[in-house]
């Protein structure tokens, strides 16, 4: 079915402009398949006049069919007294080979005069000029206003002509920009209402966060007239970032009740939000409104109560729709629902007349009260509930350790010993790390492997430490938060003790039971 709002991404451009991206061309190629099987559908590359990257990313791309999505090729208007035919930059976005053509041009008189150094009239001429050059080679022309909202505030006679300036010359869509990411809300609604009112094309919107109203702008003027928005995946960009598509496109399709990408693509919202992350190297915001991993979070004891019985009583949406899944935490606020809806979710059976559920309730909040902390590490709480409720025998018991260090040299030599006992018997082994905690893993495993061969595959792949009670000094509680994998799931532990390596031992014997266990 046709759209009634375009999706215009514009990651791979204004998003690697954010501070620590740096995309390569290889990422982009990447992204832009995922974005184009997500269903968007335009896909900004680059900037083929400002880095030889993105000449080259579109070249290569010049060999690669997209099924949804049209490639645009990003640049400006003609220099000033300079014949748009003669100008190199233009020649450049003819030559990146693109269907569509963006080009943004000056709205604010300030930037005419100040930035541009150029008159009023030559202005709004580089507008014109470049949009009928690119149209008679046969582009898309998507004309991006600059600083479109500040210039009409600023000037609302001249903004008007500018925009009149590239839709005359034939550009497809006007795109308002609030560049500088300043607006309000019901400035965005005002001048979006009357660009709409002056103008037959169609009406875009790309909107900044600078004041943190990047996706209440944009869906603003979707809501007034603009029928195409512009934005990025996980809201990447300059300063803090552009309109975020992750939450455009989830409040179009169930709030607004517009049609965007199909549907059934939705599903694959928060998938998409994480492989771009990837791709940039961070960290995934757990607080993304939608594909977070808290966005559906529960944590409050009457909240999950209301949730256990009635799911829709605390969630605007099923998680699901957007990719997502509801996630129970436990902490010293949880209730008896917290327990019996995590235990469910962790595979163990446990419901409201389980017997042991109220020990269960009650060793958390005590352990939470010393320091622990199971949010983040829900394999060692899996281990408690079943260590209450008695239903598996251990798999391993640590008897013995010792961790030492000493000098060789220049270099310090950290080195563990571990003695275990797997039923009735047991192995004793050393080993050297390049700290403490390294060494006490390597011992640990050593010794555990040659009875239970798959944990060879169980590697830690983070290790987080935070001082409790910061206030007693060096005599501070530790708690200590390890991830683990095994090349197929992920899983947290934790262990709180005064000893940094004690700590450290406890998350690890958790990590290690719980790969065995876990099935």
């Amino acid at each position: 079915m046709k759209p009634e709002v375009e999706i215009y991404d514009t990651t791979l451009r204004d998003g690697s402009q954010g501070e620590g991206i740096n995309f390569s061309v290889a990422d982009k190629l990447r992204i832009a398949e995922r974005l184009d099987d997500f269903g968007v559908h335009y896909i900004e590359g680059g900037w083929p006049g400002s880095n030889p990257k993105d000449i080259e990313l579109f070249a290569q791309a010049q060999r690669k069919k997209y099924r949804h999505a049209r490639l645009a090729a990003f640049g400006s208007t003609r220099r000033k007294d300079v014949a748009v035919e003669a100008d190199e930059q233009v020649r450049l976005l003819l030559e990146a080979g693109t269907p569509v053509v963006t080009i943004f041009g000056k709205t604010w008189l300030l930037h005419v005069k100040e930035v541009l150094r150029t008159t009023p009239d030559e202005n709004l001429a580089m507008i014109a000029d470049t949009v009928r050059y690119l149209k008679d080679h046969g582009k898309f022309v998507v004309y991006d206003a600059e600083h479109g909202f500040d210039g009409f505030k600023d000037d609302p006679e001249y903004a008007l002509a500018t925009w009149g300036a590239a839709e005359k010359a034939g550009a497809d869509v006007v795109v308002l920009c609030d560049t500088n990411g300043g607006s309000l809300p019901k400035e965005i609604a005002a001048i979006t209402a009357k660009a709409r009112g002056s103008l037959t094309a169609r009406l875009g919107i790309h909107t900044h966060d600078d004041i943190g109203l990047g996706v209440a702008n944009a869906l603003t003027a979707l809501e007034v007239g603009a029928t195409h928005v512009q934005g990025t995946i996980n809201g990447y960009g300059e300063r803090t970032g552009n309109c975020n598509l992750t939450s455009v496109i989830p409040n179009l399709t169930f709030k607004m009740k517009k049609r965007c990408v199909p549907e059934a693509a939705l599903a694959q919202l928060r998938e998409l939000s994480q492989f771009v992350d990837e791709m940039a190297n961070f960290r995934h915001n757990p607080r993304q409104p939608w594909v977070g991993a808290t966005a559906f979070a529960h944590k409050g004891g009457m909240h999950v109560n209301a949730v256990q019985k009635l799911a829709r009583s605390f969630e605007h949406i099923d998680p699901a729709l957007v990719g997502n899944q509801r996630r129970i935490l436990v902490s010293d606020l949880a209730g008896r629902s917290n327990i019996v809806m995590k235990a469910q979710e962790l595979g163990l059976r446990l419901t409201n007349d389980t017997p042991e559920l109220k020990a269960i309730l009650a060793r958390i909040k005590e352990l939470e009260h010393a320091g622990f902390e199971f949010e983040a590490a829900e394999a060692s709480l899996a281990l408690l509930i079943r260590r209450i409720l008695r239903r598996q025998e251990l798999p391993f018991t640590v008897d013995a350790y010792h961790v030492s260090m000493r000098r060789n040299g220049a270099n310090s030599i950290c080195e563990a010993t571990v003695k275990v006992r797997v039923r009735d018997q047991a192995a004793h082994t050393v080993a050297e790390g390049d700290g403490p905690v390294n060494a006490l893993d390597k011992a640990l495993r050593a010794a555990l492997v040659a009875f239970y061969p798959q944990l060879q595959k169980v590697v830690l792949t983070d290790y987080k430490v935070r001082i409790l009670e910061s206030s007693t000094g060096t005599g501070a509680r530790t708690r200590v938060l390890i991830e683990s994998s095994d090349g197929k799931e992920e899983w947290g532990t934790v262990g709180v003790d005064d000893n940094i390596v004690e700590a450290s031992l406890q998350a690890l014997v958790d990590s290690m039971e719980y790969a065995l266990l876990k099935k």
